[in-house]
């Protein structure tokens, strides 16, 4: 499988059809300056060692040797060998609300877009730290199992909206107990589940949920999304209303929250200011114990960018040895 070191550079990509439009859009512009110049057919005849078709022939050669480049800096490579890596660090257990609350716009731009922010600069301080993703409203589901791939981690959290879960409500006990089962087989200790929700449970017993798993020796903590004064919740275009045609307001449920924590070990923070109350959760989890945790992956690649940068050399020296004048001699005479 051919994997890079540097995907960003992939983005270039998508200037090779720039290149072909835009060349092409000027030589439709010289066309039409050479027949206000005068007749199509008498311009040629003045020209008649100017080709056509090498033009194109250079610009397909350029565009070519372009997304080779482009490919080169991305540092592809292939693995050589899997092997068994031992890491240290802790399992992480996000569980994120995406119930229709969560549209709420007390944060920007809403509730949810704006948790899934702040996951995401969480992956970004985790070293060889697991996490895996949880996502409930009325039901829960297993967005991401525990890993220590932060990319794909990231690719999953960007999927999440309010309809990955077809069941509406905030069943936090229900998220909490498939948590616990969501950690891996070699976690015993360093486990932490991060429950980030407006705290409006209408399903069943959180805090019991909690308990189970303080019991089992995992913390729990919670984040509070959301403001007591609380906001209506955007829907199709207007505002969510209840079958009396009343607008619904969302509040938070800060008490909730807090029994929720309390009974995890873990602890209660209000999401606020740039880093949304993570950043206390992450300093306790560096005093935790780190585990060991064993895993297979490839320890060596083989570099392949210098085949793609030799290959847009090569397209590169044959575009500028070709020009644009048809030769002076046939190389068979008729």
């Amino acid at each position: 499988m051919l994997l890079f070191a540097d995907y960003r550079y992939l983005y270039l990509l998508l200037l090779c059809p720039v290149f072909l439009l835009g060349y092409g859009l000027l030589r439709h512009l010289r066309s039409r300056r050479v027949k206000a110049f005068g007749d199509e057919e008498l311009v040629k005849a003045l020209m008649p060692s100017w080709s056509r078709s090498k033009g194109w022939v250079r610009m397909v050669l350029f565009t070519l040797a372009f997304a080779l480049f482009a490919i080169g800096l991305a540092r592809p490579r292939t693995g050589a060998k899997l092997a068994e890596r031992t890491t240290r660090g802790a399992e992480i257990i996000v569980a994120l609300d995406v119930s229709n609350s969560m549209l709420a716009e007390d944060y920007s731009p809403n509730r949810l877009e704006r948790a899934k922010l702040s996951i995401s600069r969480l992956t970004d301080r985790l070293q060889d730290d697991r996490i895996g993703l949880v996502i409930f409203a009325g039901t829960s589901f297993v967005q991401l199992p525990v890993t220590t791939d932060y990319v794909s981690a990231k690719m999953f959290l960007g999927s999440i909206d309010t309809g990955s879960i077809p069941v509406q409500g905030t069943a936090i006990g229900d998220a909490i107990r498939l948590s616990i089962k969501s950690f891996s087989a070699q976690s015993e200790k360093s486990r932490v589940i991060v429950v980030i929700s407006d705290g409006e449970n209408h399903e069943d017993d959180a805090v019991a949920a909690a308990r189970q798993a303080a019991e089992l020796g995992i913390k729990v903590y919670t984040i509070g999304v959301g403001s007591a004064e609380g906001q209506p919740i955007p829907m199709d275009g207007g505002l969510l209303k209840d079958k009396d045609g009343n607008i619904v307001v969302t509040r938070l449920d800060e008490e909730t929250l807090r029994q929720v924590a309390k009974a995890g070990g873990g602890a209660y923070i209000h999401a606020g200011g740039e880093e949304f109350g993570l950043n206390p959760i992450i300093q306790d989890i560096r005093r935790m114990e780190d585990e060991e945790f064993g895993s297979v992956v490839f320890e060596e690649y083989d570099e392949q960018y210098m085949y793609f940068l030799g290959a847009a050399l090569l397209l590169l020296v044959i575009e500028m040895l070709i020009g644009e004048r048809k030769p002076r001699r046939k190389l068979f005479d008729v």
